[in-house]
Parts: structure tokens; C-alpha cells; sequence
């Protein structure tokens, strides 16, 4: 035994589970699934599972650049009038991209330092209440809000316990696609996380 056994930090997140929104007759997004899992103690939540859409990802980026002026920040996968939502190696290349983003902005300190960044990735606030939120102008804080979501919205077993009020959300949140893109007419639902296979640390 020796004393330098012990457990390296590590952030796993996976940006996966892209799915087609309608916004009106003409116009439709994809968002994608975050999900969390880490043992780090900046973390409110050790695990978490969100969906976000390409627009507030550039909305953060802009946030932390702003933040952290001496950073030079990952860039995001490039916005392209090209780019079709109904083409899967599209939206595969986006999705990358975007996980390969969080990777790294995961990994910076400074970055982690940012209460907007744990709010994106760990509720599902808009950026607007993610503002607000941060400049002391909501009732609830950072980690309250944080809680609140984990509590209400959590759809994979967390800390090998069963969670009661779980089931009443159960048949609000739209299933994956196990093929192709995952579809949904109501941006309401659009929140629903897959089941995550890895284990929260106790």
C-alpha cells in the first residue's frame, strides 16, 4: 500500500443522441444530449444528462471567451449554410465537434471556474436565466439550481438508490431513435436523457 494511491480526477462527457426539432412549418433544430460524469469536486452533480442545441453552445463560448480574455478557446464545428439536418454524417460531424469543445473546456481550471459553464452542462436553464442566475437576479442559486434539475428531471440511476418522484416524469420525455435521428414536435419534451450505463462514484 502506498500513499500515492489516490483517485485521479477525471471528466467523461459524451455529446451523443441527436434529435430533430420542429419549430414551425419552416423551420427545425437538432439538439444533442450532454451527458456528465465525473468524480471531480468543482462538480455540483458527479453525473448529470442535458440537452442543448448548436446556438447555445455558441452562446457559451462567447460568455467564456469574454470571461477569460487570456484563453484561447476551442472553436466549435463551423456553421455552414450547407449543413442539412437530415444528413447523418452532418450532424455526426457537428456532434463531434461539439463533444470535442466540452472535452477540452471541461479540462481548463480557469474555465471550470465560470458558473455559467456547470449551469449549461449540468441544467437545462436558458442562457437567459443562466445570466440571470449568475448575477445574483433569481431566488435560487448556482448549486440550488443544479440540485433542482438533478432531482426533478434525472432519468439513470444515481447513487444505487431509486428515486421516487422519478416515475411521474417517466412518460414525459420522448425516447431515443435506435437509428437514425430521434424526432420531436414539442420542444417541451426535447429534455429527456437515454439511460447511462456508467455508475455514479459513491
Amino acid at each position: 500500500m502506498t500513499p500515492n494511491h489516490e483517485e485521479q480526477e477525471f471528466v467523461t462527457v459524451l455529446v451523443r443522441d441527436p434529435r430533430i426539432h420542429k419549430e414551425d412549418s419552416w423551420h427545425s433544430y437538432i439538439d444533442y444530449e450532454i451527458f456528465i460524469h465525473t468524480n471531480s469536486m468543482c462538480f455540483t452533480r458527479k453525473t448529470s444528462c442535458v440537452r442543448r442545441r448548436f446556438r447555445e453552445f455558441v452562446w457559451l463560448r462567447q460568455k467564456l471567451q469574454s470571461n477569460a480574455v487570456l484563453i484561447q478557446l476551442p472553436e466549435l464545428p463551423s456553421k455552414t449554410p450547407f449543413f442539412n439536418i437530415n444528413n447523418s454524417q452532418h450532424v455526426d460531424h457537428r456532434r463531434q465537434g461539439l463533444q470535442d469543445f466540452l472535452q477540452q473546456i471541461l479540462q481548463n481550471p480557469v474555465l471550470l471556474s465560470d458558473s455559467r459553464l456547470h449551469l449549461f452542462v449540468q441544467t437545462q436553464l436558458s442562457p437567459e436565466e443562466i445570466e440571470a442566475c449568475v448575477s445574483g437576479h433569481t431566488k435560487y442559486s448556482v448549486a440550488d439550481a443544479i440540485q433542482e434539475f438533478a432531482s426533478l428531471k434525472r432519468r439513470f440511476p444515481i447513487e444505487h438508490e431509486e428515486k421516487k418522484k422519478e416515475e411521474n416524469y417517466a412518460d414525459s420525455d420522448s425516447e431515443s431513435s435506435s437509428s437514425g435521428l430521434g424526432h420531436s414536435s414539442d420542444d417541451n419534451i426535447s429534455h429527456g436523457c437515454k439511460a447511462s450505463t456508467v455508475p455514479e462514484e459513491p
